[in-house]
Formats: structure tokens, C-alpha cells, sequence
């Protein structure tokens, strides 16, 4: 009894034993008096996801590396600083090619980083260790930013906890989890989980943007405290989100191999780190460990003094519905990226009538402060001779892919000062609810630049006496999408009935389900209902549209049945046809409708079968691994059976990511006094004038509307006055996809899809 209870301790206390040895170690720290000899290589890998057969290209390095203590707190060794210095430093390139030929191509690194960068690459930096955490940075001022972070990566590999958390290194501050076992270790970074790193630049609309999966993996080898080696392995898929068939596999591996343990210098002696690090010659100073982004350079585009030079001989011509236009557009994007105000002032000035509204949309999508400089400059409001320039101005800022606040900044100014054109003072409010919504989704709606124009659109709604004015920063509103002005839209909705109540309807259709409150569904029901007032039959199918797509109620979907037989037969046709398509659809709202109809009182031919023309289409347009693209058509006739409204809508879904791509509004009323008074008014429309216009959404955009006709005295002015030319709304060069990411693996790499 006693022997079996005893040997059952034992087996115990071995077991703690073992498992007290497998997850623990000394903390990593160097020996005074010795100098490490390591061998440091880091190679990247590049690839195409579309071609994985092709090679790929490789681009690897190597170095001595040699590193020893300079300095050690007395009351706690593990606290030390810690002299790190690059030797021999070379580059290999190994090109995209056939796998038959294999020839490695040294690069010289005086040509590749410039013969002072690769002189910095040798001057020592010095880093702070405290137990295997690394709490401070220091180099000199004469290293460069980019050699700098070359070795901001190199000290990152000493980053060596030992316990799960956050650590700080050249990728950020970022989650990591360590799994220790004897002498090697296993750490695991979360790049997705990464802070404080810039990582270059996106674009807003989720659709527009760029995969990323990363992977992250080091593996630590110990002796004791003194680290014999290391390996970093990284990958990187990036593709775009629309099509994920274009982009790139990226792999890293760093490794650092301890060769030779030498005698080396002595310790210094001091009292603090700062004192040593005062006593050191070369003035070193504390700089983040954090990499930061360097500035990158369009390796194929001409400059634009070279550009200037040419563009004297000859004009260039540009046709934007030929492809050529598309890759003369990106040149320029990236040329004016890189060029000084005034080359950019003095090519907007030199050029032809018919290529500045081209430079104009590039202008704007370099997004540098130079060429919006530049554009602030050039363009006056005042002067009507550039009315055209300054609504492609406007529109080029509505559409591009991330504005700054320097653009917002620019496009209030303008609308401040002296407006020559009432058509140019309308898009420019409809284009500042658009760069404020963008700006609002980057996190940037605290901004104080940002919040005085969200006052300004609010303040100017309020302040408006006249319908059109009121429908215009309504659909500056919808532009913005900004939750706290959804009070603001339902008492405008609720207050007016005829096209301002319709207008800040639909900007309620452009928010998220979530935002389709109790609150804002009680309010919606009595529009439908009228239990207050008698809407326009646009006004009632808006508000019926929201309640049957925001999660409707059984309750909601009885009460809007129930009241198809007091609505007129072409407004009850088409919201049965609405009803019929979400049936025939997978949105969620299906089941709700399913339920209801399974009372006969309900779902019967004297209820659901009704007379009229109106009627809503939709399908599928296509479809593929990435993305479902949608079409629909809707139309509503009059009693008489002429036109009161057609919608075209095509919209694209990816990896859950809506966008509307277009939607083309026509919308007519009052066409039935040109008929001799046929045919009596309908509900709501007892007071409309003859009228026709055009309302459009371009890629989420709210454009301005286009009025055909108002009145028919304006009616006759334009049948006698009309050329024959089509309208043309916008017509633009666009910068969709502008995606730029920095990783700073310790050598630094970027993808960009513009």
C-alpha cells in the first residue's frame, strides 16, 4: 500500500518536472566580452496567382552580421544595450524565367541603393534588450530611412518574449503567441492584428479593395540564453476582391545563423543607459522601431519636366473610349504623384482645351498635395468659361477612391467663394455629401474639417425656403450616409408630400438594414398608411419598399397587403410585383412572406391579382467565384397609361460587399394635360406641372439630376432649341482601384493596384 502511493508521488513529481522543463527558459541576453558572428540572409519570393507554373521571381540578400554588449544594468543583467553592425552586404536576383535556365543575377548594391545608402547599411545601431523584449531603437543621423529599415527588421528578429501578448516590431504592434518546448521556440504573429505601421493607402468602397492573407511563423533556437539561430517565414496572398485570379503570392524567409563566438569588446561602464549612450561618438538618438513606408517611384513612367519637354512638339490626343486613354490615364496618375506644383500648374496652362478635363480626373486621383495644389490654383469658380472644367473637377473629387481632407478642404472653399453657374453650386453640394461619406468610412468623421462640413450640408437643409433647394441637400444626405442625420430625413419624409418627401425616402434606402429602426419603421408606416397626411404614390412605394426589406414583421406584410385594394391599380400592380420578386428572391424577408400567405384570406385571386401595366424585372447578369452581378427594371405607369417612372438598376455583390454600379431614374408627371386633359389626376399628383427629368447613380454616387423639361412653355423652348446632341451627365477617366500596401519584412515590398 505504502509503495504504491509513494511511487504514484514520484511519477507525479517527474511529470511537473518535465512539463516545468518544457515550458520554460532563460531569458535571451549576451555575455560581456564576447563578440557574435552571425549570418543573416532574408530572399523574397513573387508570383503570379493567375500563372503558379511560372517561376518565381527572387530577390535574396545576405550579410555578416556581428553584435555584442555594449552595456548591462548592474541591479538587473537582463537589461542590456546591445551593439549591432552589418558586414558584406550583397544582393541576388533571380528573375521571372523558365525553369530549364537558373542563373542567379548579382546586383550591386552601390547601384541599387545608391552609393551613400550602402555606405550607411554599415554603421552600427544599437538596441535596448530587457529580457528578451527590445524597448528602444537608436541610430545615428547619418543612416538613411531606407537602410534604417533594413535594420529596424534585422533587430525585430531579437524581439523575444517568450509569453503571448503584444510586442512592438518593424511590422507594428501586433498579437503574438509563443509555443516553447526545450531550447526552439515557435512564435506566431497576427499581421491582420497589426497597428501603428503605415501601410500605404485604399479604397473606400469595400468592393474596390484588395484581399489579404498573411501568414507569419518564427522559430527560435536556444542555448541556454544565448540565441544560436533564427527563422521568419512570411506569406502573403494579395488579390483583388472583384476578381481574386489577379494578384500576387509573396513568400519572405529570414534567417540568422550564430557562426562564431569571438573575444570582443568589454562592457562600458555607467550608471544608466543614457549615460552610455551619451559617452558613445556619433550622437545616437532613439528613433520607433516601427518601419515606415518609403516613398515609391513609378520605375516605367516618364517624369513630367521630361513630359513638359516633349509635349512642346506635340500634342497629345486623348479618345476615352479607346483603351490606350486607360493606360495613359495611369501614367499620368502616377507621374503627377511625383511631380512639383508648378510643372503640374505649367502643364494644366500649356495644354489643349481637349486635355485638360483628362489631367483634371488624373490631377485628382494623384491625391498628392501638389497636384491639388495645383488644381486649387488653375481652377476659377468665378469664370464661366470653365463651368465644364469645374464640374469634372467636382465629379473627379465625388469619385475618388480616397479622398483627403485637403480635397474637402478645397471643394468647400470653392463653393464659398464666388460661384459663376447655379448648376455648378448644385454639384458641388451633392459631391460634398459624397467626399464627406468617404471620409466618414476612413474613420475621419471627427475630423474638425470634416464635422464643419457635415454642419454645412445640415445648416444649409434647414435654412432652404425652396423645394429644388431642399431636394438638392437631401441628396447631399444620401451621399453621406451619416447615421445621426436619419431624424433629420424621417422629418422631412413625414413633413412634405410630394417630391421632397420621396427624395428623403430614398436616402433612407441607401443605409444598411441596421439602421432601419423601430423607431424609423413607425414613421414609415403611417406614409404608407397616410395616416397623417396624403402622400405621392412614389412617397408610399419608397416607404413601403424599406419596411418589406428591412426585416419586415408579420404584421408589417399583412397591413401592406390588406391595403393594395384601396391604392390606384397601377400603384397596387407594382408593389405586388415587388412583393412577387422578393419571392421569388433569396433575401431573408422571403420566409415573413411565405408565412403570411399561408392564410387564405390573404393569398386569394381578389386580393392578389391586379389590373395594370406596371411591373418590376429583375435577374442574374452574371456570376463567377468572386462576384454576382444584378440586374432590375422597374416601371410605373400612369391611369392613362403613360410613364410616371422607370428605374434601371445594376448592382454587384462581392464576398459580401454590395455596390451599385448604375441606377438610371426617369421620371415624368403632369404628360396628361398635353393629352387635352385626359384622364383625371392621381392621388398625390393633383397640383404637379408638366415636368421630365433624369436622376443617376454612378458606383454609389449621387449625380446631380438632369431636368428635361419643366413647365410647357420651357417644354416648347426645348423642342424648338434642342440640337439633337445626347445628354451627357458625367464622362470621366475614374480611379476605382487604388490600393497600396507596404510590408516591411525587413527588406520592403509593396503592391499596388491602381
Amino acid at each position: 500500500m505504502y509503495s504504491w502511493a509513494h511511487t504514484e508521488r514520484l511519477g507525479l513529481c517527474f511529470l511537473l518536472l518535465a512539463c516545468t522543463a518544457k515550458g520554460h527558459l532563460d531569458p535571451p541576453s549576451f555575455q560581456p566580452g564576447v563578440l557574435h558572428q552571425y549570418h543573416y540572409t532574408v530572399d523574397f519570393q513573387i508570383g503570379h496567382i493567375s500563372q503558379p507554373s511560372v517561376r518565381k521571381s527572387t530577390l535574396k540578400a545576405e550579410a555578416a552580421v556581428q553584435t555584442h554588449l555594449l552595456w548591462r544594468n548592474a541591479s538587473h543583467p537582463g537589461e542590456q544595450l546591445v551593439h549591432v553592425q552589418i558586414h558584406d552586404f550583397k544582393i541576388h536576383h533571380l528573375p521571372e524565367h523558365d525553369e530549364t535556365r537558373n542563373v542567379s543575377v548579382g546586383l550591386s548594391p552601390e547601384d541599387l541603393l545608391g552609393i551613400e545608402d550602402y555606405k550607411h547599411i554599415a554603421l552600427p545601431i544599437i538596441f535596448h534588450w530587457n529580457s528578451g523584449k527590445v524597448e528602444g531603437f537608436y541610430g545615428t543621423s547619418e543612416g538613411s530611412s531606407q537602410t534604417l529599415d533594413l535594420k529596424r527588421g534585422l533587430v525585430s528578429l531579437f524581439q523575444l518574449q517568450l509569453h503571448s501578448g503584444i510586442e512592438v516590431d518593424v511590422s507594428g504592434k501586433c498579437l503574438v503567441t509563443y509555443n516553447v518546448s526545450h531550447n526552439s521556440i515557435v512564435k506566431t504573429k497576427d499581421l491582420h492584428s497589426c497597428t501603428g505601421a503605415a501601410q500605404g493607402h485604399t479604397s473606400v468602397n469595400k468592393a474596390f479593395r484588395v484581399q489579404w492573407q498573411p501568414t507569419s511563423k518564427s522559430f527560435y533556437s536556444m542555448d541556454g540564453s544565448l540565441l544560436q539561430s533564427v527563422v521568419t517565414e512570411e506569406a502573403h496572398t494579395i488579390s483583388l476582391t472583384l476578381k481574386s485570379s489577379i494578384g500576387a503570392n509573396i513568400t519572405s524567409r529570414q534567417k540568422l545563423d550564430l557562426v562564431s563566438v569571438l573575444p570582443g569588446p568589454k562592457e562600458m561602464l555607467g550608471q544608466t543607459m543614457q549615460e552610455v549612450l551619451s559617452t558613445l561618438p556619433g550622437k545616437y538618438h532613439a528613433t520607433d522601431i516601427i518601419g515606415q513606408p518609403l516613398k515609391t517611384t513609378c520605375q516605367h513612367c516618364p517624369s513630367l519636366i521630361t513630359y513638359l519637354k516633349k509635349s512642346g512638339k506635340q500634342q497629345m490626343r486623348i479618345n476615352l473610349s479607346k483603351p490606350l486613354s486607360t493606360r495613359r490615364f495611369h501614367m499620368f496618375v502616377q507621374m503627377l504623384r511625383h511631380a512639383k506644383k508648378r510643372d503640374i500648374l505649367q502643364l494644366l496652362q500649356k495644354s489643349s482645351g481637349d486635355m485638360v478635363p483628362f489631367l483634371i480626373d488624373a490631377a485628382v486621383a494623384a491625391q498628392s498635395t501638389a497636384s491639388l495644389s495645383s488644381l486649387s490654383e488653375f481652377l476659377d469658380f468665378s469664370n464661366k468659361n470653365q463651368v465644364p472644367l469645374q464640374e469634372k473637377f467636382l465629379y473627379a473629387a465625388a469619385f475618388a477612391p480616397h479622398p483627403s481632407i485637403e480635397l474637402l478642404n478645397i471643394v468647400m472653399n470653392k463653393l464659398k467663394g464666388k460661384v459663376s453657374e447655379p448648376t455648378v453650386m448644385t454639384t458641388g453640394i451633392i459631391v460634398t455629401g459624397a467626399v464627406v461619406g468617404k471620409l466618414c468610412q476612413m474613420n475621419l468623421c471627427g475630423e474638425k474639417e470634416v464635422e464643419f462640413a457635415k454642419a454645412t450640408l445640415v445648416e444649409g437643409l434647414r435654412a432652404s425656403e425652396e423645394e429644388e433647394e431642399e431636394i438638392i441637400y437631401l441628396l447631399s444626405l444620401k451621399n453621406a450616409q451619416l447615421p445621426e442625420t436619419i431624424p433629420l430625413l424621417l422629418e422631412y419624409a413625414e413633413e412634405d408630400t410630394g417630391s421632397v418627401s420621396v427624395t428623403a425616402l430614398t436616402a433612407l434606402q441607401s443605409f444598411p438594414r441596421e439602421y432601419i429602426t423601430d423607431e424609423v419603421k413607425k414613421t414609415l408606416r403611417r406614409i404608407f398608411h397616410q395616416n397623417r397626411e396624403s402622400y405621392e404614390k412614389n412617397a408610399r412605394l419608397a416607404a413601403a419598399e424599406i419596411l418589406l426589406l428591412a426585416e419586415p414583421s408579420l404584421f408589417d406584410f399583412r397591413n401592406i397587403i390588406l391595403a393594395l385594394e384601396s391604392m390606384d391599380k397601377e400603384t397596387s400592380k407594382l408593389l405586388l410585383s415587388k412583393i412577387n420578386n422578393i419571392l421569388r428572391s433569396q433575401h431573408s424577408a422571403r420566409n415573413v412572406f411565405q408565412q403570411v400567405l399561408k392564410d387564405t384570406q390573404l393569398n386569394n385571386y381578389n386580393r392578389l391579382s391586379r389590373l395594370g401595366g406596371s411591373s418590376v424585372f429583375s435577374g442574374l447578369m452574371a456570376a463567377s467565384d468572386d462576384m454576382v452581378s444584378t440586374y432590375s427594371l422597374e416601371l410605373l405607369y400612369t391611369e392613362t397609361g403613360l410613364l410616371r417612372r422607370s428605374l434601371s438598376d445594376f448592382s454587384i455583390l462581392s464576398h459580401g460587399h454590395p455596390l451599385r454600379a448604375a441606377q438610371v431614374s426617369i421620371e415624368a408627371s403632369g404628360l396628361e394635360s398635353l393629352l387635352g386633359g385626359a384622364g383625371a389626376e392621381e392621388e398625390g399628383d393633383e397640383e404637379q406641372e408638366v415636368m421630365a427629368g433624369m436622376s443617376a447613380i454612378l458606383f454609389d454616387v449621387q449625380l446631380r439630376p438632369i431636368v428635361f423639361f419643366k413647365g410647357y412653355m420651357d417644354l416648347v423652348s426645348k423642342i424648338f432649341g434642342n440640337s439633337g446632341e445626347p445628354t451627357s451627365i458625367v464622362e470621366s477617366n475614374i480611379l476605382f482601384i487604388d490600393h497600396l500596401q507596404v510590408r516591411d519584412s525587413k527588406l520592403q515590398y509593396s503592391k499596388n493596384f491602381p
